[in-house]
């Protein structure tokens, strides 16, 4: 199956909030076991991280970022004491 193809049948699965295993085989993207297989190995090489910086420096080169506008999420982060030691995470 065509990478082409495999990235429609994900981005079809996510937008559209279905499982897996409901992917069409007459949209032509493949199963959902595939789909599903190709996003795993993409994520685990890092394209989606590398995909995301390319179009951030893109957008931001050609001044379609408004960074006023930015936040940063730290909430899987966690915070360090004033000691220097991590807190525990909340359970």
């Amino acid at each position: 199956m065509p990478d082409r193809l495999c990235l429609q049948g994900i981005l079809y699965v996510l937008h559209q909030d279905v499982a897996w295993q409901l992917l069409p085989l007459e949209l032509g993207f493949g199963s959902g076991q595939t789909c599903w297989r190709r996003l795993n190995r993409w994520q685990k090489a890092g394209f989606f991280e590398q995909l995301h910086r390319i179009l951030l420096a893109e957008l931001h080169a050609s001044g379609k970022l408004d960074w006023t506008r930015a936040c940063v999420d730290g909430s899987h982060v966690r915070a360090k004491k004033e000691d220097g030691q991590q807190t525990p995470p909340d359970l």
